[in-house]
């Protein structure tokens, strides 16, 4: 009997079977299955960064070497803009003089003194050769008016010399006229010894008046060379004046040359003396400070330390597959998800995932990179739920881009045959699920 009962319970032969229907039913629910709609996608991976280049991390360089006096922060601290770091003491020797600031003074006050002296030499020359132009023209006058008065005398003298030339004339013919009268025996001899004195004294008389002409064309002709001799030694006095003032000029360009670096020193002294002091560029918090304790050198251009803003605007930068790269397009929507924050995903049905956050591509770079990967980033999405306030530069991130939509069967159907997914432009969402 009982043995009647265990095999009854045990094979069941006589019971109907539901194996069929849940068959049937499991296969209709595949079958829906392969008709729902699935959203290709491209995965890849990345970090957290930031679109702007002042929103990165920064790195705090000294301008100046020299040695550590004073830390003012530790690592992990916060500061502000404009915020003391460190303060550095001067080690270079032609820096070291206290009053160094004081003595450059003072050597551009006595350069500037020297050259204003210099100036005020150039206007005393130019005074100089007005005088020496005005004192020429007055004996220029004076000599004009001598010159006319001996060109009046040479006229005179002129005239006189014609007046004595006629009396010899006239003496020379009456003296001829009464020598042969007395050859004749008309005339005496004592009338021609007369006629012959008259006759001498013209003669004398002629002499004398060309010997005076003569003099006077001569002082004319001195007095001329005079005037030549006055202006040249004019011309030599004023050259010589304007060759002192050329001097002078030149005396002033090279002191106004060592003025102008004078101030050029005296400037940069005066703004290095505020780099001893290495100040924040911007507020956020100091990590990776390279300098320990006092004392230490520093030298031009050394990194101090390194600030992480407090204010940044987060983006993501992904890196792509070359395969994947025509596929994705500036406004392009991405889920992402970041390290440390719990989500549950469905990449097919993006609106089913839970703890993703949206992104839109701002920009695909079209070199690769060192990785052999083409560099995608990705801003935060405005229409979507803000990104976590607790994301840290540098923190991981895996993004899910969102292609175009298509049949649960399609997709199947093109993984099994390698094919890549369908080439979407963003706004256009099509819905044939067979076309390529």
């Amino acid at each position: 009997m009982y043995s009647i009962n265990s095999y009854i319970h045990i094979y069941k032969h006589n019971k109907n079977s539901r194996v069929k229907i849940w068959f049937f039913i499991c296969m209709l629910v595949f079958v829906i299955f392969l008709f729902l709609p699935w959203t290709q996608n491209v995965r890849a991976t990345g970090t957290v960064t930031t679109l702007f280049q002042d929103q990165r991390p920064q790195q705090v360089n000294t301008i100046i070497g020299g040695r550590v006096m004073k830390w003012h922060i530790k690592e992990g601290d916060y500061v502000k803009a404009g915020d003391t770091l460190v303060q550095l003491t001067e080690v270079k020797t032609d820096y070291l003089d206290p009053n160094l600031l004081q003595r450059t003074q003072e050597q551009l006050a006595g350069k500037q003194l020297s050259v204003e002296y210099y100036k005020s030499k150039v206007g005393v020359t130019d005074q100089q050769i007005g005088a020496i132009n005005s004192g020429l023209q007055l004996k220029l006058n004076q000599q004009l008016n001598k010159l006319n008065q001996l060109q009046l005398k040479v006229q005179a003298d002129s005239a006189e010399a014609v007046a004595a030339n006629n009396d010899f004339i006239i003496g020379t013919k009456q003296f001829n006229r009464q020598k042969a009268m007395y050859d004749s025996g008309l005339v005496s001899l004592t009338q021609l010894e007369s006629r012959n004195q008259q006759f001498q004294n013209a003669v004398a008389k002629k002499i004398g008046a060309e010997n005076k002409l003569a003099n006077s064309k001569q002082d004319l002709t001195i007095t001329r060379i005079e005037m030549s001799a006055l202006q040249q030694e004019n011309l030599e006095k004023v050259s010589k004046a304007q060759g002192e003032q050329f001097q002078s000029l030149t005396q002033i360009a090279s002191g106004q040359a060592d003025v102008a670096k004078l101030e050029n020193q005296y400037a940069s002294y005066t703004i290095r003396n505020g780099m001893y002091y290495v100040l924040a560029s911007q507020s956020g918090q100091i990590v990776k400070a390279q300098k320990a304790g006092i004392g230490e050198f520093v030298k031009d251009g050394d990194m101090i330390a390194e600030i992480v803003p407090d204010k940044i605007q987060y983006a993501v930068e992904m890196f792509v597959q070359p395969f994947d790269l025509p596929l994705l397009a500036t406004g392009q929507k991405v889920r992402f998800l970041f390290d440390g924050f719990p989500a549950i995903v469905f990449s097919g049905w993006p609106k089913a995932s839970s703890g993703t956050f949206g992104g839109e591509i701002v920009a695909v770079e079209s070199n690769v990179s060192v990785n052999g990967k083409f560099r995608v980033l990705v801003k935060e999405d405005a229409t979507d739920k803000p990104w976590p306030k607790e994301l840290k530069m540098g923190t991981g991130a895996q993004g899910i881009t969102l292609l175009k939509d298509v049949a649960v069967w399609y997709e199947l159907w093109r993984n099994i045959n390698g094919f890549p997914p369908d080439y979407y432009m963003p706004g256009k969402n099509v819905k044939d699920y067979g076309s390529k």
